[in-house]
């Protein structure tokens, strides 16, 4: 069988180590959005005199956790595989996520939810790897789309649990919850394989060869051969590649787009039950309104993603933020609840565009550069998700009107919009022919067939 039929294929083998990923997703959504979710009951802790701005900036000590953890991570997996690494991670957060529900003060919870950061921040970055390695080829940018849902399904489950929890067991009994990866770790000791391309590159051709096969995916067009240390350096990218003439508007764009996006996904995360709340809804009726958001997240994540595959990426994230900056705005008017529904549904919709932004990323430079790209992109874009929490706190501790909370998100989604408006239209060269190698980064999700237009 060719190569190319073969890549058409999807065994059943494959679709279950994307679904172990999905699910791994899930479980790291409900860890960090369940927060968002049971700040009203945190906010009336007796004993704990916890401000509106402190538990912004508790919220974003987990997603500091995030960035270290995802950076740790990365070393890591070159060392002991992706399939230990996200073992590790998956245990480590589930044990630090279900410390939380017995911590004594802020101060313990905040650190607990740092440590939970740690472990949550090496998920993805591995989860997507194995998928994009283990997804059929000319659905690669689809699975990725359907596996990176599984953070707003978390989210929308985080919601659900609010709403039947927080009356008889409080917020303690939220955090207990984020504990129950612990009884899928036993099936993903046995269920998930390791990464054919981590094998190979460690010399361990037969086990690869016999994975791959089993597997169902391509064998390698040359003999594998472990890389020198020459060959591997030859392929990577420094930061400064980014900023040659050609890229370095792009760069700078994707950079400012990066850290708008996940400020706007953190901070409405984090913060929309207690606006709503303020806005004169129910804490039920605020729990749903996360629900409704994260529903909305996964419609536009898979909508879009397929609408980008047979288009562009471009105008579809432009969409998407202005999108969500008009139903932002559109909440602002304080309408019947049935219409609020509607534009948080909205709202969701567009926030989903970093799923869409991270393929983006990746087609607009040369091969060689795609993972520096993304990974810096994406690390000044953490730099936002941290700030979302703590800003979006400030906001309402402010005392504003609600309106003013919904005119600040409508106003960044705005901006990201016309950022990515501004992505300049370059065409990145070809590359010299060569055998390709296993998908193994998030920046390898594979280029949309109209990427020439941009």
């Amino acid at each position: 069988m060719s190569e190319t039929r073969q890549s058409q294929a999807w065994p059943r083998s494959g679709l279950l180590v994307v679904f172990l990923c999905f699910v791994t997703v899930v479980f790291d959504g409900y860890d960090l959005i369940v927060y968002g979710a049971v700040i009203p009951v945190l906010l009336k802790e007796p004993g704990w005199s916890l401000s509106v701005a402190e538990a912004g900036t508790i919220g974003s000590y987990g997603l500091t956790g995030m960035l270290i953890g995802a950076l740790v991570a990365g070393t890591i997996t070159d060392i002991i595989g992706r399939r230990p690494t996200i073992l590790l991670c998956l245990g480590w957060f589930s044990v630090a996520m279900g410390a939380c529900a017995f911590a004594p003060s802020p101060e313990w919870l905040g650190a607990l939810r740092f440590v939970a950061g740690l472990g949550l921040g090496g998920v993805i970055p591995t989860a997507t790897a194995l998928t994009l390695e283990y997804a059929p080829a000319h659905r690669r940018s689809f699975t990725y789309a359907l596996m990176f849902s599984g953070w707003a399904v978390g989210g929308a489950l985080a919601a659900v649990a609010a709403r039947s929890l927080l009356p008889d067991f409080g917020w303690r009994g939220m955090f207990a919850l984020g504990a129950a990866p612990l009884l899928v770790l036993p099936v993903m000791l046995k269920a998930l394989p390791e990464s054919v391309h981590f094998l190979r590159t460690r010399g361990r051709f037969a086990e690869a060869d016999e994975l791959a096969y089993r597997m169902g995916l391509p064998a390698p067009i040359r003999p594998p051969v472990r890389p020198t240390v020459e060959a591997r350096a030859s392929r990577g990218q420094s930061v400064g590649s980014l900023f040659v003439a050609r890229y370095r508007a792009t760069t700078v764009v994707f950079w400012v787009t990066c850290f708008l996006g996940l400020l706007l996904v953190y901070g409405l995360n984090t913060w929309l039950p207690q606006i709503m709340l303020k806005a004169g809804f129910s804490l039920g009726a605020s729990l749903s309104f996360l629900l409704a958001l994260n529903a909305g997240t996964i419609l536009g994540a898979l909508v879009m993603a397929r609408a980008a595959d047979r288009w562009s990426a471009k105008p579809a994230i432009v969409a998407m933020f202005v999108t969500a900056a008009a139903c932002i705005a559109g909440l602002s008017t304080r309408p019947p609840e049935a219409i609020a529904y509607l534009l948080v549904i909205g709202a969701g919709f567009g926030v989903g565009t970093q799923i869409l932004l991270n393929s983006y990323i990746g087609m607009s430079y040369p091969v060689k550069a795609r993972a520096t790209a993304l990974g810096w992109s994406l690390g000044v874009g953490r730099l936002g998700a941290i700030l979302g929490p703590t800003i979006g706190g400030h906001l309402v501790a402010a005392e504003l009107a609600p309106e003013w909370n919904f005119h600040f998100f409508a106003a960044i989604a705005l901006i990201a919009a016309a950022a990515v408006a501004l992505v300049p239209r370059t065409t990145t060269a070809p590359e010299p022919a060569e055998a390709p190698e296993p998908h193994d980064d998030i920046a390898d999700i594979e280029p949309h067939r109209h990427e020439n237009r941009h």
